[in-house]
């Protein structure tokens, strides 16, 4: 590229970094993802280390922040707060260390503290003698807006410190939403009409930007503080021994910091976190990587306000905005119509998304979710996409989501019962319940390897399996007529098919698309009955005797089995070899949760229900369908049932987490 080209370039890269950086920093509404801005500013960067004469003084690699608002007073920091360099690769971040170890040019051990890097708002406090005086943003490093009355309402930033303090002491830290009071803030301005947040950092940040500190009050803020700027008579040496010194004057510092002796130890935890960030109920987007010694500190120094002793490890982002193209029906196992989103495709977190959850009609008109619109995308638990809401205003023309009046496979027209929030097609021919009963067996009940949903959905689309028994009759030579089928894969496809014989009688009925038979009712009904003819020949009072089954399901349970076309069925599957009888290895196991019960509501992002249910009695939980004294614990997830939540509470209950429930699995 000719040095024209290049300046041209580098001039409008300026342009688009600094309107980016003011329409996010002042007027606190984004133009560009961060993904999209990194590309930007390193492409910047790395034509202005090529060419140096190229840099200017507006250059946005010549400064931390952007222009401050006319909002708030601008308040001068006692000493700069720089902003961090990042690293992306493991190569980067040893390049980093070699570096630092030549500028210091010593084979003296270097130490570095490591912690979650808080997607938050940049804050500096200041205490005088103790008390706290004064709060500003980072704004551009040297000058931030003096927000102190907004910071005064963030119940865990104290306002006077305990023990002995300094004369003067600036304090830095990350103002931040947790994710609950994120989504029920969103759900709130939704609910309103109003445009919601894109994600809780720009919550955290216009919620510090307002006129009225009351608005603020009324936001569920928290913080995190990292480490102290200008420390008049603060006697420390490494930054570690700093943390120490914050959390025993009553700042809350992160419990995950850790001091760690080598880089190769720092880039093992970088990797460890990545997997591990859906467990906490704020976002972080990456590590911060400091050394930890502070005469090594002062003598790597900083260059443009970049600390030389510190890095940033980022990782890509787990939410995005993308357009919302089209929302479809998918018709379920059981006759649900479950609402998906066709988007246009976007990445989050390294992986390219085109589809996303969403759960219902009133969910969707809820959050204020139309097609047309831009969206927020999240990577929910890091593995399933789903739509958070709007980003922004809606755009002309779109319109509230409503469930078609008709089955889309059948015609049959869709019911909803009083007191539900699923859509319903009530017809028990509709061809549906056979597909979506052949991929609940494949993926679930009986786990088929090398049979995966594509496959069931051109072995029904070809007419070649319409029912759990034709796929139990299916011949190596037929399934290497479809595509991507060769002669083994075909034949260990087959063996893997008529292994799956030998699952436990609990997982057939599960399979068996019994109404209001999940994998919980499933196990309780097999280990109550013993076989499937004890269970056939039941009758409603017989039924509702078996843990979990209430009369509905009772008489729900019973028709089923009184039916001659699955009476039939049932035979034709014990002609073909399945277990009709529960072994002794359904039997309730020994382990580390024998002798709690425990209970699950709502939706979980890890596991399905099922799966959780089944790895928790794996470890000797018991795992039931309704809250009592009895209840070990009651498991929440997203839109957990209004009734258990009560009942728990009452009860006393104690309320877990999916986080608390990852703890229990281990």
């Amino acid at each position: 590229m000719s040095s024209t080209t290049l300046s041209d370039r580098a001039k409008e890269l300026r342009e688009q970094l600094n309107e980016a950086s003011i329409a996010y920093h002042v007027d606190d509404a984004p133009v560009m993802e961060d993904a999209t801005y990194d590309a930007l500013y390193d492409e910047l960067k790395r034509i202005e280390e090529e060419n140096p004469e190229l840099v200017t003084p507006d250059s946005p690699t010549q400064r931390v922040g952007a222009p401050l608002s006319d909002k708030f007073q601008k308040v001068q920091h006692l000493q700069p707060m720089g902003s961090l360099e990042k690293v992306t690769t493991d190569e980067a971040l040893q390049k980093w260390a070699t570096d630092i170890r030549k500028r210091l040019a010593t084979d003296d051990p270097i130490a570095f503290v490591v912690e979650p890097k808080i997607d938050g708002s940049a804050i500096n406090l200041t205490y005088e003698n103790g008390v706290f005086t004064r709060g500003a943003t980072r704004g551009d490093g040297v000058q931030g807006e003096d927000v102190t009355p907004n910071l005064r309402t963030i119940k865990a930033i104290p306002l006077q410190m305990r023990g002995d303090a300094p004369a003067v002491l600036e304090v830095r830290g990350e103002v931040y939403m947790p994710l609950p009071g994120f989504r029920a803030a969103n759900e709130a301005l939704a609910a309103e009409g109003k445009a919601t947040w894109p994600n809780p950092r720009n919550a955290a940040a216009g919620s510090l930007r307002q006129k009225d500190s009351t608005i603020t009050a009324g936001r569920p803020l928290s913080i995190w503080v990292y480490g102290v700027g200008a420390r008049e008579g603060l006697g420390l040496d490494t930054h570690w021994q700093t943390l120490q010194w914050l959390r025993e004057r009553g700042f809350p510092t992160n419990p995950f910091a850790q001091r760690l002796e080598t880089i190769d130890d720092v880039a093992a935890l970088v990797r460890e976190w990545e997997l591990r960030r859906a467990e906490l109920d704020y976002e972080i987007d990456g590590i911060v990587i400091k050394v930890d010694d502070y005469a090594q500190q002062e003598r790597l120094g900083a260059l443009h306000q970049r600390p030389r002793w510190a890095r940033a490890f980022k990782w890509a982002p787990m939410t995005a905005v993308t357009r919302l193209n089209e929302i479809r029906i998918r018709v379920g196992r059981t006759g649900n119509l479950n609402p998906w989103a066709l988007l246009e495709p976007v990445e989050v977190g390294g992986v390219t998304i085109s589809r996303a959850t969403l759960h219902n009609e009133e969910d969707i008109n809820r959050k204020g979710i139309r097609v047309g619109d831009d969206v927020i995308v999240q990577r929910a638990g890091d593995v399933i996409p789903q739509v958070v809401g709007p980003a922004g205003k809606h755009r002309r023309g779109t319109k509230q989501f409503a469930m078609p009046t008709n089955c889309p496979l059948c015609d049959a027209e869709i019911v909803k019962p009083e007191g539900e929030v699923m859509h319903r097609c009530p017809n028990r021919a509709c061809p549906s319940r056979g597909l979506e009963t052949l991929n609940n067996w494949v993926m679930a009940a009986a786990d088929i390897d090398g049979v995966g949903e594509q496959t069931v959905w051109r072995l029904w689309q070809e007419e070649m399996v319409r029912s759990i028994p034709e796929l139990y009759r299916l011949t190596p030579e037929q399934l290497m007529e479809l595509e991507g089928f060769g002669e083994i894969s075909a034949r260990n496809a087959i063996e893997s098919i008529q292994a799956s014989k030998e699952i436990p009688f609990f997982r057939v009925l599960f399979g068996l698309n019994i109404p209001d038979v999940g994998w919980i009712t499933a196990r309780n009904l097999a280990l109550h009955f013993g076989n499937v003819d004890a269970l056939t020949n039941a009758t409603q009072e017989e039924l509702v005797e078996c843990e979990g089954i209430g009369p509905e399901r009772a008489e729900a349970i019973a028709e089923w089995f009184r039916d001659e076309e699955n009476r039939a069925l049932l035979a034709e599957l014990r002609e073909l070899g399945l277990r009709f009888e529960t072994g002794e290895e359904e039997r309730p196991v020994e382990g580390p949760l024998t002798g709690r019960t425990y209970v699950i509501t709502g939706t979980l992002e890890s596991y399905t229900r099922d799966e959780a249910a089944a790895l928790l009695e794996e470890r000797g939980a018991k795992v039931g369908n309704s809250v009592s004294s009895k209840t070990s614990g009651l498991i929440v997830g997203e839109e957990p049932g209004k009734s258990k939540l009560t009942k728990a509470e009452k009860s006393g209950v104690p309320l877990l987490t999916e986080a608390d429930l990852l703890e229990l699995l281990g």
